[in-house]
């Protein structure tokens, strides 16, 4: 178990283990989810160019309308928060 201590201005320090664990750098963005137990999961959510270069794009794989893409969004969120 890792501590961190909240500052005055409500900041924390990520300790260097856990960045590295997280594989997280300066400037990367994390998400903090609290559950309804009150327990908080931190995950990182920036991606470097490099990991996500040519995952869009599948040759033979037909195009998705953007309304399919917002609705499959929607439901997975539906899914995950209801």
């Amino acid at each position: 178990m890792a501590l961190a201590t909240l500052t005055s201005k409500g900041q924390i320090t990520i300790l260097k283990a856990i960045r590295d664990s997280l594989k997280l750098n300066t400037g990367d963005k994390i998400e903090i989810v609290v559950t309804d137990e009150g327990a908080a999961t931190l995950r990182p959510v920036s991606k470097k160019v490099d990991e996500i270069f040519c995952k869009l794009h599948k040759p033979g794989k037909k195009a998705v309308s953007i309304e399919a893409m917002e609705d499959a969004v929607r439901n997975r969120m539906k899914d995950k928060f209801t």
